[in-house]
Formats: C-alpha cells, structure tokens, sequence
C-alpha cells in the first residue's frame, strides 16, 4: 500500500522535504478516493502504522529538551517532553486529523475510536501474561491518539460517548498499566511514559467536562489509577517474598489487601512496579488531580491521603522545607524550560473554580491565555485553550445523511468481501442533460465521469461526495462539438483523451473542451453504428460502421492504421457492440443478428464467428482470461470463452432484455428498461439477485449504467437526462 511506504518510520528520519511531499501526497489522495475508500485504505494503514511509530525501546525515550515546543502539542497538556515515537508519529497523526477535518467528526468517532478499543482491549487468556512489543506500543499509541481525539470533539459528542471512552479505553489503559501480574517488554520506560500520557489524557477530559461530570462518569477509572499506591504499599509492608516454595510452578502468590479482596502479585514485576510508581509520581498525579477535583477528590479516590502523604515525602526530598502538597501556598510558575524542584504545588486560586486558575463555565473549565502554570515532576505545563478543545473546520465534503450511512457501512464490511453489494441509497444527481442519457463512462481514477446525451452534449461531471444524498452536483464542462445524439463515450488512458461519438468520432482534450480531432465516415450514407477505445498503452480507436468493416486510428497519426472487413460473405447485419480484450490483442464485434465475430487486433485474422443469440447484441464486456460477457434482445445474458464454442454461463431475464450491464470482479452488474437492478455470479454456481429501483432513488426510465469498482458505486443514466449516484 502506498501509504505504508511513503510514511513508514525508520530509524533515520527522512529529509523533511520528502515526509512533506509524502504528507501532501496522503493528503491529496484522501480527497481524490472519497470518504469511503480513505477511510478503509488509507485511514487504516495509518492507524496501523501509528503502532509502528512507538515499537522498540529507542522510541520510548524522551528527547533532549529544547525551548521548542513539540509538534501536534494539542492534547498533550501535561506531558512535558515528547518520547522518540511522538515525533515519529507526527506525520501520521496529521494525516489521521486532516481525513477528520475532510469527511468530519464521525471519522473520530466510528473509526478512530473503535480502533483505539481494539488496541487496548485485553487478550483473550484470563491467566496471567507479558505484553509483546507491537501490543505494548499499541497502548501508547492508542492514549496518544485519544488524546488528539478528545481535543477535536465537540462538547456535545464527548459527553455522548464519555461512557465509552471510560470504559472502553481508559480502564483497559489502567488494566494494563496498573497490573501486579503482566510486565511490559521494554520495563519501567514504557510503563512510566504510559503513566505520564494517561495521567495526560484524564486530566484533559477533567478539563473539558468539569467536576461534577468526573465525578459521574469518570470515578472509576481515576481512583483505579490512585489505588496501585495502596496496593504497592502494603506489598512493601508485607514484604512478598520471591521464593515460589508452596505453590506450583506456574503459580502466582495470592495477595489479600485491605479492601478484601484478594489478587495474583507476580514478585518478579514488584521492582519494575516500584521503578514507575514512585514518590515522584504519587507527587505528579496527586498535585494536578488535587486541583482539578478539589473537594471531590475526597469521594471519589478512597486512597487520597495516603498518596497525598506520598507527594509530601517528595517534596521534602527535593526541598527539606516543603510542606505537604495539600496545605501549599501557591508559587510563581516556572518559565524555563525544565522544572524547577524548589517550585511546585497549585497554581494561584482566582476565586471561581480553584482549579489552575481555570473559570468554570457551566460544567466545563475554561483556561484563561495567561494561566500556565508549571508543576515540578514527570508532568510539564498545561499548554492553554488550544490544547483543551479545537474546532473541526467545516469541509464541503463532511459526511452526512445518507453519506454517513452508507460510510459507517462501508468501513464495517470485511475488506475480503469480493462481492457486490447494492442497497439502493441514493448519494448524489447530476442533472443538466435536456435529452436522454445514452451512455456514462467514469474515468479511471473514479473522481470524474463522463456522460453523452440526446441532447448532442457530452458532460464531465466531479464525483467527490457533497451533500446528505440530496444534493445536485454541476458539470466540470460541457462538450457542445457535436451535431447528432451522442451514443458513446470513453476514455483513451494513454494519453488521457476523450473519446465520443454521433457517427463521427470526436477526440477531445477533457481539461479545456478543445477538439483535438475529428474522425468522419469515409461514406456519409456508410454512418459509425460502434466504437470501442483500446487499453493502455495503447493509444488507437476502433470503430465499426454499417457496411460491417472495423478500422483503427492512432490519435497521434493522420488516416487509417488498419482496416478489416468482418461479414466474410455473410450478412449479419449491423455491428452493434464492440468490446477490446484488456491485453488489447483481440476485438469483438455483435451484430444485428446475434452473431459474434472475434478478430486478432495484431494480425487481422477473423478467430471465430458464431451465433451467439436470437436477437441484437446489445453491449458486450470482454475481461481477463479470454472471457466475454454478452447481452441480446432476447433476454439474455452470456458468458463465454474466447475460442469455445459453448457457453459457460446463461442467464435469461423473466420479463424484459438486459440492455446495459457492467462487471465487477466475478459479477455482473446487469440494468433493464423496467428499472431492476440485478446482480449475476459469473462463476459456479451460478446465482442472481434482482433489486426494483424505487421512484424516491430513481425517476423516470433507466437508460444506462456504470460502475466504479473501486468505490463499490453505480451510475445510473435516465431518460430525462438525470444521473443518479447510488450504492
């Protein structure tokens, strides 16, 4: 995939020009692909790669401090050094939050935080366990990310799914950290920056939704995270010993502490346990918490004064005449760039919320621009109102309406599901046709399409999503070069020209409208009656006219490059279909008649002619494998092998002739004159499912049909001249 090699962390950083380039490239294709397929490959390479960027204990260390604040600092309000791995995740991370800030909020919601409850989940064994490395980086790339998350969201979402964070990530983070049993791979260093950034991640949810909200919605979890002082001493005063001696080999001691219960204690992880939850950091959680909470604190952390007592021993080693941290008088903060221990405690109160000189505006805290106070410690300063909440700049392209529905579908359906799934729910129109549509063709890249008309136009249209599904999209341009009812239109990929025709072929660059060319019948009474464009490299045109001859052009050569005469003494008819195989080694043509002729494009040899149907051919595909898929007036649809003479599969339509069809892998795609939609396997055994277009999704009759196999859409042309968009 190609976002894993342009944003794949190494240990050398790459020049900054070309993780620009790289970052501008991301960004560019996640509009070009739509919210969907963004969403799905290259949204979700992203996030797997976020893990990457934590994996290994170079990437767990703190960088040299600089006065320089860190990038992406939103979110990382207490956290005063980065670790290796939060600059390494910068670009990815950006490029996470510029997907959000194209499709919206419900990217955050149902795809990143989803994500984010897999990385933390616990594993399925119930023993006792070791973190691996890749899961041990998930946990620090999953608090990270949260944290970016919480600072984008509104206050409304975030209090809609508040209990879902709590319960999905935040104690599942707790579970892991504060655990007596289950070591971390790379020891006290990923446990300690694991501590710092979700002491980081609950002080900003403090922050944004006030006392009152903690206390109903995130007791739990912050008294979770105080009770490991307790529980780390008493183990002290125990003295657990480390001989296994009267229990088994796989065995671990159990351990009853004072709240009655009684829990597994590995002796091997207590020095590591130790190494992390020190006096230190009893100081750097209890000072913040105790000012956020203030009275609170009292009910929901039970332990409070024992890790209170803790931070006051801190503070008297690092300065003998420091009181306990609870009854300190405010200090002036420091401004260097590291801590000052002979500073410290709670910022200086300004009457309203006796939290870090924060107003409390409703139930939410407001940090005024020139409150930053530092504390000393693991923790650096609190950065300000940028850190704590962020507005989403509204896009054109946020997801909406039946948009968002048919997303939060998409980015749930396995991506190894090969088959195609049509659920009738109308994205976008594209009107502006006077006349019937005759024929849509997108262009490879799926971000524009194509349309010829009655009306003697051609029309390129934008396929990036507006709107909730009621929206009407204009043409990017309008081709008016034509005199008669236009029946096809394509595109040469080689040299990215368009290609139309009304009995005369039209070449035609679809950036200005210029003609670039014009292709006339060398008989005005002998008309063109099929076209087909050959794959790239390629760079010719066939055509077929009425007295059953195929030529070539070159649209970089004046005149003929070949021309082939495919009645052979017979009189089929008129050449009705023309279809090039993807090598671009063979042509076949339907005629009037049903008969089928194959040609050698490289030889002008006829391969095989034989009667394929009891009426008109009505469109024919050729794929991969030698395969071409036919579709007649008399109500059939067949797939067939180049140079067999049988059939391998036959469908028959009950009421009426399937005239337009496209494929999709192993699928067709198939359209009638009644408006139904069916879906045919192309394989063993075979199966089709039939689906009635409702008159809400589709008004008047359906002339034409294309898909966009990346996108997994359908554009279906009318008789009144309108495109519908539909998944």
């Amino acid at each position: 995939m190609l976002v894993r090699v342009v944003l794949s962390p190494t240990p050398s950083f790459p020049e900054p020009s070309a993780l620009y380039t790289a970052c501008k490239m991301v960004r560019w294709l996640s509009a070009k692909l739509g919210p969907t397929v963004a969403s799905r490959h290259v949204a979700g390479n992203l996030l797997r790669l976020l893990t990457s960027c934590y994996v290994g204990p170079t990437r767990q260390q703190f960088t040299v401090s600089s006065g320089e604040s860190p990038p992406l600092s939103a979110g990382n309000i207490y956290q005063k050094r980065p670790v290796l791995g939060d600059i390494v995740s910068g670009p990815v991370l950006s490029c996470l939050l510029h997907i959000a800030h194209l499709y919206g909020e419900p990217v955050l919601t149902y795809q990143y935080l989803p994500y984010i409850s897999y990385l933390v989940a616990p594993g399925s064994a119930s023993g006792p366990s070791r973190l691996n490395s890749r899961k041990e980086a998930g946990l620090l790339a999953a608090v990270t990310l949260t944290q970016k998350i919480i600072v984008y969201l509104s206050d409304t979402t975030l209090m809609d799914i508040l209990p879902r964070i709590s319960h999905e990530v935040l104690l599942p983070v707790l579970s892991f950290l504060t655990s007596l049993v289950t070591g971390f791979p790379s020891g006290a260093q990923a446990r300690t920056i694991l501590c710092v950034k979700t002491i980081s991640l609950i002080a900003l949810i403090c922050l944004r939704i006030g006392q009152e909200m903690v206390q109903q919605h995130l007791s739990e979890p912050v008294a979770t995270f105080f009770q490991i002082f307790s529980q780390l001493h008493e183990l002290r005063q125990q003295d657990l010993k480390l001989d296994p001696a009267g229990r088994g080999e796989d065995q671990l001691p159990q351990v009853v502490f004072s709240d009655g219960q009684q829990r597994p204690v590995d002796p091997a992880l207590l020095d590591e346990l130790q190494k992390v939850f020190t006096l230190e950091m009893a100081y750097t959680i209890y000072v913040p918490f105790s000012c956020l909470l203030g009275d609170i604190i009292r009910k929901i952390i039970p332990n409070h004064e024992l890790v209170g007592e803790l931070a006051g021993l801190y503070l008297e080693s690092v300065s003998p005449s420091s009181r306990n941290p609870a009854s300190m008088e405010p200090t002036v903060p420091s401004t260097g760039p590291e801590w000052d221990p002979q500073g410290g405690g709670c910022p200086q109160d300004d009457g309203h919320s006796g939290t870090f000189g924060s107003v409390l505006v409703g139930n939410r805290i407001q940090i005024p621009n020139d409150s930053r106070p530092e504390t000393p410690g693991l923790l650096g300063p609190i950065s300000g109102d940028n850190a704590l909440k962020q507005e989403l700049p509204r896009s054109a392209h946020g997801l909406s309406g039946n948009w968002l529905a048919y997303w939060q579908y998409e980015i749930g359906v396995s991506q190894q599901d090969a088959h195609f799934h049509f659920h009738q729910i109308r994205l976008q129109s594209f009107p502006g046709h006077s006349g019937a549509v005759k024929c849509v063709a997108p262009l490879s890249s799926e971000d524009f399409f194509l349309s010829g008309s009655k009306d003697r136009t051609v029309r390129l249209w934008p396929l990036y999503n507006y709107g909730d599904g009621t929206s009407e999209t204009a043409p990017r341009l309008v081709y008016t070069q034509h005199r008669k009812s236009v029946f096809f239109v394509g595109q040469l990929e080689a040299p990215q020209h368009v290609v139309s025709c009304d009995g005369a072929v039209h070449v035609w660059d679809p950036f200005t409208g210029k003609t670039l060319r014009t292709v006339e019948p060398p008989d005005s009474r002998v008309p063109l009656t099929a076209v087909a464009v050959m794959p790239a490299p390629h760079t010719s045109i066939t055509m077929a006219s009425s007295d059953s001859t195929l030529r070539f052009v070159d649209c970089r050569k004046p005149g003929l490059q070949h021309e082939f005469r495919l009645g052979g003494g017979l009189n089929p008819g008129l050449v009705r279909a023309l279809a090039v195989s993807p090598s671009g080694r063979s042509v076949v043509a339907g005629f009037s008649s049903g008969f089928m002729v194959l040609l050698d494009t490289r030889t002008g040899l006829v391969l095989r002619g034989w009667p394929a149907h009891e009426g008109d051919i009505l469109q024919i595909k050729a794929v991969e494998g030698s395969v071409l898929v036919s579709s007649s007036s008399d109500h059939s649809l067949t797939v067939w092998k180049e140079l067999e003479q049988k059939p391998t599969h036959h469908y028959k339509s009950a009421s009426d002739p399937i005239h337009t069809f496209d494929l999709y892998g192993s699928e067709a795609v198939t359209g009638t004159v009644s408006n139904k939609i069916g879906v045919c396997s192309l394989l063993e055994p075979p199966s089709q499912a039939t689906t009635k277009l409702s008159s809400e999704n589709f008004r008047g009759t359906l002339t034409s049909l294309a898909l966009l196999p990346t996108k997994r859409h359908l554009l279906l042309g009318s008789d009144n001249g309108v495109i519908r968009l539909l998944a």
